[in-house]
């Protein structure tokens, strides 16, 4: 994963933060309030978003310093947004509660993520 695709990814994700977010607002939410997942919904669309916040900087960063530490970085932050936010969309439009054992799969990659931005600074000052 280089720079620009990772930018590329963090707009798309963006944007489909935006979109999911208001289609979850005005679409889904009578369907969100039947299976009482109306937090849960948010909260996938909040992580997703802080997350592609997260991957939009990951990117910068790797412009000036394409650091094996940000590639991880990038793939995980890409790999939690698809398993925390994902898994909490499916949970709130399906209300199958066994797809919430897949959540903390994503949260241990977002994990993943800060440390191997972190390790990226190792070898700054």
């Amino acid at each position: 994963m280089n720079s620009v695709k990772t930018l590329k990814i963090a707009a798309l994700f963006g944007f489909l933060s935006v979109l999911i977010g208001a289609f979850g607002a005005h679409g889904l939410e009578d369907v969100l309030i039947e299976n009482q997942r109306l937090e849960t919904y948010k909260t996938a669309v909040n992580y997703q978003f802080y997350h592609t916040l997260a991957l939009l900087l990951v990117g910068v960063l790797m412009m000036s310093n394409p650091s094996k530490y940000l590639i991880r970085s990038a793939k995980m932050f890409v790999y939690g947004i698809l398993f925390f936010s994902g898994s909490l969309y499916l949970l709130s439009l399906t209300n199958y509660t066994f797809i919430g054992v897949v959540t903390p799969i994503g949260g241990l990659f977002f994990i993943f993520g800060w440390l191997a931005l972190y390790k990226s600074f190792s070898n700054i000052g």
